[in-house]
């Protein structure tokens, strides 16, 4: 389900990271039926009973918080992106493995117990 306050968030962006933040956006609806958006932090959050992801842009590039072990096992799938404890962060969406994005979320799904 698509929150308003989302689209507002990703209509104040700049074209080309509301472009990137929307393809996130698609992969996750994609990947996780019934996932549900929001908006905490004021970054946009996905969830199903507890958060599986959130996306934030940030001055200097954009950010993809996921599950801290998931992102640590495919660190070295993921290039050079800079990596934090449970955040990727990218400066262009073609940066971004989105492959190994969607694997990501599948496990966290998984790993939740929702699969």
């Amino acid at each position: 389900m698509k929150s308003v306050e989302v689209d507002k968030y990703l209509a104040d962006l700049d074209p080309d990271r509301k472009a990137a933040l929307e393809t996130i956006r698609s992969l996750i609806f994609d990947t996780i039926p019934g996932v549900v958006e929001t908006m905490k932090y004021r970054m946009p959050t996905y969830e199903l009973e507890d958060v599986v992801c959130a996306v934030a842009s940030q001055k200097h590039y954009m950010s993809l918080y996921m599950d801290t072990f998931l992102v640590e096992k495919y660190r070295s799938t993921l290039g050079n992106l800079d990596i934090g404890k449970s955040c990727i962060r990218f400066k262009r969406i073609n940066d971004l493995p989105l492959n190994i994005v969607k694997k990501i979320l599948v496990e966290t799904v998984k790993r939740k117990g929702r699969a």
